[in-house]
């Protein structure tokens, strides 16, 4: 259809004339309310938003003397955290004379990893940054 036709059954029908796709052989228009148009993809676009989930990094301390029922309460939290989809970042905070049992603390990270590990995998190692190692969890897929 010619451009002229086009535009005059728009005006007809007191519509926009609208080019779908300017790259085709021809070029592809349509007839439809514009305005209402932009409107629904800017409520589909925000409706994408909202359903998004946010992933948060949650993060637990623990020292290397941590007792097992402190622990296991730690462990218990991190797993509440993987069903919800978030990642957990473990800090284990080193002080003092502490330093010198570094594989103590390396330990009881691999400790936590296996408590966890229906609930998340290790996305990240222990690894030791100064005076403190972190071990980093994702929720499984």
């Amino acid at each position: 259809m010619l451009t002229e036709g086009a535009l005059r059954l728009a005006r007809e029908a007191k519509l926009d004339l609208v080019e779908v796709a300017p790259d085709a052989d021809p070029p592809v228009c349509k007839i439809m309310d514009y305005g209402k148009f932009k409107y629904e993809q800017k409520k589909k676009v925000h409706q994408g938003r909202t359903k998004q989930k946010v992933s948060q990094v949650k993060e637990l301390r623990i020292r290397p003397k941590t007792e097992d029922h402190d622990l296991m309460v730690k462990v218990k939290k991190a797993k509440q955290f993987l069903e919800n989809g978030d990642r957990v970042q473990i800090n284990m905070l080193f002080r003092g004379r502490e330093m010198a049992h570094i594989d103590l603390g390396k330990n009881l990270l691999e400790r936590f990893a296996a408590e966890v590990e229906g609930f998340g995998k290790v996305e990240k190692s222990a690894n030791l940054e100064g005076r403190r190692m972190t071990l980093l969890l994702a929720p499984n897929a």
